[in-house]
């Protein structure tokens, strides 16, 4: 039995250095409050609380085969973006820390970074539209994302604009995008502080 649990030990330490390893997809947003990739791994116990603890199905635990380290939790803006809850009851529900408690302002989370990512798919970057939706739908508007006016190089005359200080990487802007293919995306930002 000794050997079984030395067995199971090893295993279980590469696990932990194949996820580190591992290329996580960076469309793939982490909860507000999570540490960076390598301190989430090593926090995360991957008890599903703060996914239970979500009122809006927005996380999810990884399963097999995709691009995020099995059992943790994550979100694509795309499908249900993060509602910024102002209670922030995933943090609350996290037993480990790997969402830190100090994070009592949802404003001050940062999931990820807004981008026009594709120029060329925003009607109002080419003049095709004067669309607005990302505007509208982020929560921080006037702050985090700006309409900014002037001529762009595809002949539209409004450039969604995103303060990368300000957003927080809930991805309201990509879910509200009018495109088929998202202008503007969220990816996660690389050992970013938990706010």
């Amino acid at each position: 039995s000794a050997v079984s649990v030395i067995g199971l030990g090893a295993l279980g330490v590469g696990r932990a250095l194949q996820e580190r390893r591992a290329r996580v997809d960076d469309r793939a947003l982490r909860p507000p409050g999570a540490l960076d990739e390598d301190g989430l791994l090593a926090a995360c116990v991957r008890c599903g609380l703060c996914v239970q603890a979500c009122p809006y199905a927005t996380l999810r635990l990884a399963r097999s085969g995709e691009a995020v380290p099995v059992g943790t939790p994550y979100f694509r803006a795309r499908a249900v973006p993060c509602e910024m809850c102002r209670e922030i009851p995933c943090v609350r529900a996290c037993p480990t820390g790997a969402l830190v408690s100090s994070l009592l302002d949802i404003e001050r989370a940062r999931m990820g970074r807004a981008s026009l990512s594709r120029p060329e798919g925003c009607y109002s970057f080419t003049g095709a539209a004067a669309c607005n939706s990302c505007f509208k739908a982020c929560p921080l508007k006037g702050r985090a994302i700006v309409m900014k006016p002037g001529l762009t190089r595809l002949g539209g005359r409004l450039t969604p604009t995103v303060a990368a200080d300000v957003c927080t990487g809930c991805g309201k802007c990509e879910k509200a995008c009018i495109a088929e293919v998202a202008a503007i995306t969220v990816s996660r930002v690389h050992g970013a502080p938990a706010g």
